[in-house]
């Protein structure tokens, strides 16, 4: 059984090709979404979801999240006294989406499609990959998410002839896909994108926002008090979907104030977040030979689509309303579904077939020589697979020692579209042992193959001799061997889980602590009245009382959370 999984920023999902086609997999609290958080109790365990981003706000220092956006560095996160590195973060999620889709499917799970960002580099892929491993998946195959969300889409009109245009603005990454579909065949045609474009930016506005008209400056905050102040103007972002000013409250102190913004506001203090999608729009255009009225279909993908302004964007320049028949929430995982039960050979797809392309440009550092000849100019970019390149593909170059005699050669690989090295990002680097020759220029045969999951491997051959190198990316952040992932994955199992059948009290507790957190007087003292009468149902052990109890401190608590000092 293979599963798909959309591991997000803000948040992740399972799911599973079945017998009536893709379908989502719910977590222990029976919903779709998990919070892409990570909390460890005082015992150790570990805490993955809904209850972990509630003790972002309480427990500071035990959870953590947006890691997502860490993948591919060796920055490490401080949690309950453990440095962690974002691949183990990530794979505390996985384990915990691995373990949802076994309680549900009521097999083991060892096998997983996971989207990511089509704009992640190599080695952001790699670094997801070994997460993965980390958790005990092994990856079948990584798929753009674009490319996930227009399969969903296409599964549902597999005879269509279209062109798609497909608008990803997930949590934290922002990427554009143009595909084209025809008797069940879908072509991707160009990616472009921006990895570290997201929500969270424009959640991040509002945060300053607020914290400009309460007179505070947000990093001389407490993280708790910051936390809370992230979920407040979170609330505030989603309110503006549906309505043209969001009121909120948050506690300052000891003083509870009442905040608002409007739609124009928040459109205002994001203009230059708003540019930036624009650049990615334009390259995915340009690059597929096409212009913005030969669209047949424009998808948008993503929770942050729900913003208003990111709706009017698209409409004004495209000057059509874009789809949004599938929740953007959920169908990145739904397309990662569908491209497992491809993997399977399902008959319901033995129609279907998908192709995709490297988003980027990949190539080597190389040297020329002056006009004079006398001289060279190092640092130049040399392009092996061009960006919208169908892929798998392998290419290759011959290149050519500088000078007679010559005992080596460093091959550095980047990626990125400039002409020199210095603008673009190293992927790794490698030495290549050349043998001794004072008659001849040596020749190294470099070839790059880049395969269906934008994974990247490089083999060098020495022309003379036939002698193969294959490049091994070490000391690159993000990167880790084979022993290290064996290493991480023991000690992972060494961190208990929660409880799955303790998972909804536990996640209500975190809510109505958070809610606890932000609200004071009459309103505090209600909540406090909540947490007792919930922790006195739990004290009973009595599993149809702790469900009724249960059932009306979330009705009460729903109505405590919406009231505010507008009320």
């Amino acid at each position: 059984m293979i599963i798909g999984i959309d591991l997000g920023t803000t948040n992740s999902l399972v799911s599973v090709f079945g017998e009536n086609g893709p379908e989502l997999i719910p977590n222990s609290l029976g919903s779709y979404l998990t919070p892409s958080a990570v909390f460890f109790d005082k015992s150790g365990n570990s805490i993955v979801g809904e209850s972990a981003k509630n003790h972002l706000v309480t427990n500071g220092d035990s959870s953590t999240s947006k890691f997502k956006r860490l993948m591919g560095t060796n920055q490490l996160t401080n949690i309950a006294r453990k440095n962690m590195r974002p691949e183990d973060l990530s794979a505390l999620v996985l384990r915990s989406l691995k373990s949802d889709a076994e309680a549900y499917l009521g097999c083991a799970v060892e096998k997983a499609v996971i989207s990511v960002p089509a704009y992640f580099n190599d080695i952001q892929r790699k670094a997801t990959v070994a997460a993965a491993e980390i958790a005990g998946l092994s990856v079948e195959r990584l798929i753009n998410e674009p490319t996930a969300a227009a399969l969903a889409y296409g599964l549902h009109d597999k005879d269509g002839e279209d062109t798609f245009l497909v608008v990803d603005l997930g949590g934290g990454t922002f990427d554009v896909s143009i595909l084209e579909m025809f008797s069940g065949v879908m072509e991707v045609r160009s990616s472009a994108g921006d990895a570290f474009l997201g929500g969270e930016d424009f959640t991040d506005r509002i945060v300053e926002y607020f914290c400009e008209k309460m007179d505070l400056v947000s990093d001389k905050m407490l993280a708790e008090d910051l936390s809370r102040l992230r979920l407040v103007a979170d609330r505030a972002k989603i309110m503006l979907c549906d309505e043209m000013t969001a009121n909120v409250s948050y506690r300052n102190g000891e003083e509870e104030v009442a905040l608002s913004i409007s739609r124009d506001k928040l459109e205002s203090i994001s203009k230059d977040l708003i540019n930036r999608t624009k650049i990615p729009l334009q390259r995915a255009i340009s690059d597929a030979g096409l212009t913005a009225s030969e669209i047949d279909r424009i998808v948008l993908v993503g929770g942050a689509t729900r913003m208003i302004l990111v709706r009017n964007l698209i409409t004004r320049l495209f000057k059509r309303f874009p789809e949004h028949e599938l929740d953007p929430d959920t169908v990145v995982a739904l397309g990662a579904a569908v491209q497992a039960g491809l993997i399977s050979r399902n008959a319901a797809l033995e129609d279907m077939v998908m192709t995709d392309v490297c988003p980027f440009t990949l190539g080597y550092e190389t040297s020329r020589q002056t006009l004079g000849h006398e001289q060279f100019e190092h640092g130049i970019f040399s392009p092996l697979i061009e960006r919208n390149t169908t892929i798998p593909v392998s290419r290759n170059h011959i290149v050519t020692a500088m000078q007679k005699g010559q005992k080596e050669i460093d091959i550095r690989v980047f990626q990125g579209e400039a002409p020199y090295v210095r603008d673009n990002i190293k992927i790794g680097s490698y030495k290549i042992s050349l043998p001794y020759n004072m008659k001849e220029h040596e020749e190294v045969d470099i070839r790059f193959t880049y395969d269906s999951s934008g994974v990247l491997e490089v083999i060098s051959t020495v022309v003379s001799t036939g002698k193969e190198s294959k490049l091994i990316i070490e000391g690159n952040p993000g990167t880790l061997t084979g022993k290290e992932i064996e290493k991480r994955f023991k000690e992972l199992e060494k961190i208990k889980v929660h409880p799955r059948d303790e998972a909804q009290n536990e996640a209500l507790i975190a809510r109505i602590s958070a809610a606890y957190e932000n609200a004071l007087g009459e309103r505090r003292s209600a909540i406090s009245s909540l947490l007792s009468e919930f922790e006195h149902a739990l004290a009973s052990f009595d599993k149809r009382r702790i469900e009724e109890v249960r059932s009306v401190v979330e009705e009460r608590l729903q109505y405590l959370e919406a009231s505010n000092a507008f009320d």
